[in-house]
């Protein structure tokens, strides 16, 4: 069924959504009952064999605001990308069709990108739900990723980790059209546009307040497709650090980190024809040894003049901030003299 056509809203809610039946009423709630009522919403239904479009049909009929596109079995690249271009707004805000919007995220989204127009794109804190199936290590990534709220904070975590839950972005349309929409691929295709944004130079911003509530299940893309797992994450992080200017600039090379499973995420990163001019640890059986010819040395080695650029990998709890904290007492600023790596 064709979509009936809306004059253009200045912000469309793009949601794709497959088999989402079960929640999906009550995440439409959130959408419809916004403080903002000028937008649109393109439900993008991605080849489900239950009653979800029939659920947005049922809405359709009661709210001229939403519209359903069927164009088959796409995956969430595709139908993202089918959404993008049917939609004519400006702006774009993505949501997922198993989460929850507080009553003023759109409208306090959109006011933020009008009061700021050097930010092309804008999230925001999330809280996870439901309760009991929440694990301890995702409670740390999201107490991590709330921690993100400036444009230099998000710029300088961006290869640590996904610094903003893409369900709670809002961004300029143009921005993501003319860098190439949605990518396909063996990665996480939310992380590889926002490394590729950072990469052409846009701003991201985080409002410090938590609009989204992001619902964790068994049956999350995070959890059953192999382009989420650990070492996609590694492979296309590896594959922008690689190009970042600072990489490239003359600078000796140092890597932190010289246990196995932290040489084996380097690797990646090796690959693109970098190399180490030393590697820190603060193990004592590690410190004195080689790795491919270049000595392993402790922190202290850092303390010179000409300075060279740290990539910090090591990513035990607690132990970026104590890193952070020893290179900043040695006179090393972040950005300009080092970046944690995830």
């Amino acid at each position: 069924m064709a979509p009936h056509k809306h004059r253009a809203n200045e912000v469309a809610v793009l949601m794709p959504f497959y088999n989402a039946a079960s929640t999906l009423g009550e995440t439409l709630d959130t959408i419809q009952g916004q403080t903002l009522s000028n937008f649109t919403l393109i439900a993008v239904d991605d080849g489900s064999n239950d009653n979800s479009a029939t659920i947005v049909r049922q809405r359709m009929q009661h709210d001229p605001r939403i519209q359903l596109l069927q164009p088959g079995r796409q995956g969430v690249v595709g139908a993202m990308n089918s959404a993008l271009a049917h939609c004519r707004s400006p702006t774009v805000a993505r949501m997922d069709a198993d989460d929850l919007m507080e009553p003023e995220r759109l409208e306090k989204q959109l006011g933020f990108l009008k009061e700021n127009p050097e930010i092309d794109l804008v999230g925001s804190r999330v809280s996870l739900f439901p309760e009991e199936l929440i694990l301890e290590g995702f409670y740390e990534y999201i107490r991590w990723q709330n921690s993100c709220i400036t444009p230099e904070q998000i710029a300088h975590n961006i290869y640590v980790e996904l610094p903003i839950a893409h369900p709670s972005v809002m961004f300029r349309r143009k921005v993501v059209m003319d860098a190439g929409g949605y990518r396909d691929g063996d990665f996480p295709e939310d992380y590889e546009l926002l490394l590729r944004l950072h990469q052409r130079g846009h701003q991201m911003a985080k409002l410090p307040e938590t609009l989204l509530h992001w619902r964790d299940s068994g049956e999350r893309l995070t959890r059953t497709d192999g382009r989420y797992r650990r070492e996609a994450f590694d492979i296309i992080r590896a594959h922008y650090l690689a190009q970042d200017p600072r990489l490239k600039q003359g600078r000796p090379l140092v890597f932190w980190g010289a246990g196995r499973k932290t040489r084996k995420r380097i690797a990646h990163l090796l690959q693109h024809g970098h190399r180490s001019s030393a590697w820190i640890d603060i193990d004592p059986n590690k410190i004195g040894n080689t790795i491919d010819g270049t000595r392993v040395v402790a922190p202290e080695w850092l303390a010179q003049e000409e300075k060279p650029f740290v990539l910090s990998y090591v990513s035990n709890h607690g132990a970026r901030e104590l890193i952070a904290k020893d290179l900043r007492a040695m006179g090393y600023v972040e950005g300009k003299d080092y970046l944690m790596v995830g």
